[in-house]
């Protein structure tokens, strides 16, 4: 299988899946009347089949224990299990994190969820395995906790109408952080224990147990919305081939990032690779600041507070960056 040959290389991996986790969302920005409890089976389909593609063709060179056909037939049932355990976790938060979207916009929604779960799973994943630089690794993490409260902060500057609403989208949010940072430790318990799973064939049970799980969180959401008014299936075929392409495109998109971190992270530690993939919420704020023009018309003070948020992952980003030298 295809692994960086240097921290340089898998650096630039990781860099790719902030830039994927973070824009991944834009697909959904850009469909008209699909809801999102619609659009995600397209979506859960295209991650599931990316990683199938990559771990058939990266994850497939050479003739080792490492390669994905063997490494799946050597690794432990119990592995797959928890593999499958964590993508199915990771659904129910990215349900969350898009229905967030839909009610907030990517410029509060990405940054509160994955601030959250950037917390939750470099702390959980540090403590399964320790690589790295732990003060510097907690400094970044305390540098993320500002930076969510920051564009918390942001966002109540806005001129909200229905501040119920905007409670609602906190809420939902934070819920979904604290799922989303259960993943990475239970990915990297798979990866780390017994006949372990690689990078690749954890990516397809991963993406698996994601797109099998859509048939209880998915439908259970399209009963019991978060928004609006229950939602059949029949509007899933009513929709135009257009939305169907950018669903299966976003998850092309957060699939090969989720892949380059799992590939990174088995070189360097989980820890930092997924906190640096969480980074996402600075790209997705970019998208909602600069291209969807969600802060338009906002005042001085909530410039100010997203500037500070900014800065604030930026620098938290470096921190877990440096972690790798420290460890």
């Amino acid at each position: 299988m295809y692994t960086p040959p240097n921290f340089t290389i898998a650096l630039v991996m990781m860099v790719a899946t902030a830039f994927c986790w973070g824009s991944w969302a834009n697909t959904y920005k850009g469909v008209k009347n699909f809801r999102f409890e619609l659009f995600y089976w397209d979506y859960a389909i295209g991650i599931f089949v990316i990683s199938l593609i990559l771990a058939l063709t990266m994850g497939n060179t050479g003739t080792d224990a490492s390669n994905f056909w063997t490494n799946v037939r050597a690794a432990d049932n119990s592995n797959i299990g928890y593999a499958m355990i964590a993508g199915a976790i990771f659904n129910l938060a990215n349900l969350l994190l898009v229905a967030g979207i839909d009610i907030a916009g990517l410029s509060i929604a990405f940054p509160v969820s994955i601030g959250i779960a950037l917390v939750v799973g470099v702390v959980l994943t540090y403590l399964r395995e320790p690589k790295g630089s732990a003060l510097m690794l907690g400094a970044g993490v305390l540098c993320a906790i500002v930076a969510v409260i920051m564009d918390g902060k942001a966002y109540g500057q806005l001129p909200v109408a229905n501040r119920a609403i905007s409670r609602k989208s906190i809420t939902i949010c934070i819920v979904s952080g604290v799922l989303m940072g259960l993943w990475s430790p239970i990915s990297t318990h798979a990866m780390r224990t017994g006949n372990s799973l690689g990078p690749y064939s954890l990516a397809v049970f991963f993406t698996l147990g994601a797109l099998l799980s859509c048939f209880i969180w998915n439908i259970y959401f399209m009963k019991h919305p978060l928004v609006g008014e229950p939602v059949a299936f029949s509007g899933f075929f009513k929709a135009p081939a257009s939305a169907h392409l950018l669903g299966l495109l976003g998850g092309f998109i957060w699939g090969i990032g989720t892949v380059f971190s799992l590939v990174a992270g088995n070189s360097i530690g989980f820890a930092i690779a997924y906190a640096i993939g969480q980074s996402a919420p600075m790209v997705a704020a970019l998208w909602g600041v600069l291209v969807w023009k969600e802060f338009a018309g906002a005042n001085k003070q909530a410039r100010a507070y997203l500037a500070l948020m900014f800065a604030f992952y930026a620098v938290a980003i470096l921190l877990v960056a440096r972690a790798h030298n420290g460890g």
